[in-house]
């Protein structure tokens, strides 16, 4: 199936959020015949069927197994694992199931390359790096897949854009064994999603996808991504100053020639200088100078929820990092402050705690825990940080948030940084993360409020 080959043909898309949506939209449009179905019944999926349904899309939610019958193909969205029923039974049918960068692929224009950004964090603000660094080169682009725009969209767009930055997901890559990127990045791999994976191997195996194109881009710092890396990759790195592109003694290079200092960069941080040297060796793959690539650069300014100051108060920084839903990502936050009253708790996803305290027991002011695996952490707090103060928020409703920053606050002291940095997932008690940094960053205006008043 290539270009405009879906017409006529039965495609079920599996899940009614954002990307399902964009799916059946563009498979509609070239005259598939299209059913969108979502296990779900809630509210957010009757508001999506409505749109869809006014649109002329059939939509069964609440969807059962015979749901998938008779489909000539199915498109999952990123958040359907591989042995979902639905999906199984589509496989058992002899019904081919691919996800949304699949279909993507399919549909692209060839011309247009395609420069991937994955990992276990730092693709969002990676990808929104490389996104500035092409716009600034003149290049028509977008930031898309995972963060930005559905990739379906950005590949039927007219005219076609010339290059895209596409941020994947591990779940992305596991749907979608096609795609060949021109320049594909790995940043780093830590355990995250295993609860849809089930094993670190099948996490890894996603992941790796991502250098099936021309050139590989591996941030060699992290040990499993160097000893998988393949002949020939460019190799990050902020201790080997040898690197393709290296960040060692406040310099970013690029083959050994100074590009900018890495105190230009307006993101805290060394994962930050990590992740502009990545950008900037994938936008090289499409031949966009250095300079300009330098003064891109030196403008980026950090998207909400990724180590975003919300509020200062009584000289206590209130910091909203609730992008960093794991273990790794929370353990890069935590090493960016000195002294830190630590937010913490959510949804594993059964991942591991335990390096994250032990790495950082000596900067901990303090800790505030809260949502479902709460008790984890404080196990793990108990075993590698048992003087540091841990206070514990039960409740689950969103108001929590205002208590578990005013227990924040009473820890903190002049200097001190509270930070927001969960090493979890937020869909025990909050919509999403960012809904979660949203009532963390109001809870800390609301003490910086009552202390101007």
């Amino acid at each position: 199936m290539t270009g405009d080959g879906v017409a006529g043909r039965r495609v079920v898309v599996a899940g009614a959020g954002v990307t399902g949506r964009a799916v059946a939209r563009v498979l509609r449009e070239r005259g598939a015949a299209v059913r969108v179905v979502d296990t779900a019944d809630g509210e957010r999926q009757q508001a999506a069927a409505a749109t869809l349904a006014a649109d002329g899309v059939e939509v069964r939610l609440g969807a059962t197994v015979g749901d998938v019958d008779g489909a000539d193909l199915v498109v999952a969205s990123p958040g359907w694992r591989l042995d979902q029923p639905l999906l199984a039974a589509a496989r058992a049918n002899g019904t081919e199931v691919i996800g949304e960068p699949e279909l993507a692929w399919r549909l692209r224009d060839p011309g247009v390359p395609w420069l991937g950004v994955t990992g276990t964090n730092g693709k969002t603000t990676t990808v929104g790096m490389l996104e500035a660094v092409l716009l600034a080169a003149g290049r028509r682009t977008v930031a898309a897949g995972n963060v930005g725009l559905p990739l379906v969209d950005a590949v039927t767009t007219t005219p076609p854009y010339d290059v895209l930055a596409v941020e994947v997901s591990s779940q992305q890559l596991a749907w979608s064994p096609s795609p060949r990127f021109h320049a594909g990045a790995l940043l780093n791999l830590a355990p995250d999603h295993l609860d849809w994976h089930d094993t670190m191997d099948a996490y890894v195996a996603a992941k790796t996808r991502v250098w099936t194109g021309a050139t590989a881009v591996a941030v060699v710092d992290d040990p499993r991504v160097a000893a998988l890396a393949p002949p020939g990759a460019l190799r990050v790195s902020l201790v080997d100053a040898d690197a393709d592109y290296a960040g060692v003694g406040g310099v970013l290079t690029a083959g050994g020639e100074p590009v900018m200092r890495a105190d230009e960069l307006r993101v805290g941080g060394p994962h930050n200088v990590s992740n502009a040297l990545v950008a900037l060796a994938l936008a090289r793959t499409v031949g966009v100078p250095l300079d300009i690539a330098a003064g891109a650069l030196r403008e980026f300014a950090p998207g909400r929820h990724r180590n975003e100051t919300v509020a200062e108060v009584g000289g206590v920084r209130y910091v909203d990092d609730s992008k960093a839903t794991n273990a790794h990502a929370a353990a890069a936050s935590l090493a960016a402050y000195p002294s830190v009253v630590w937010i913490a708790g959510g949804l594993l996803k059964g991942a591991d705690v335990d390096d994250v305290v032990a790495a950082n027991a000596g900067r901990l002011r303090g800790v505030v825990l809260l949502g479902r695996d709460r008790d984890v952490v404080a196990d793990a707090l108990a075993r590698h940080a048992p003087d540091v103060p841990v206070s514990v928020v039960t409740t689950t409703d969103t108001g929590a948030m205002s208590e578990v920053v005013r227990r924040a606050a009473g820890m903190a002291r002049p200097g001190d940084t509270v930070l927001l940095a969960p090493a979890a997932a937020s869909w025990d008690m909050f919509r999403d993360y960012a809904e979660r940094g949203d009532l963390f960053a109001a809870a800390a205006r609301a003490l910086d409020g009552a202390a101007r008043a």
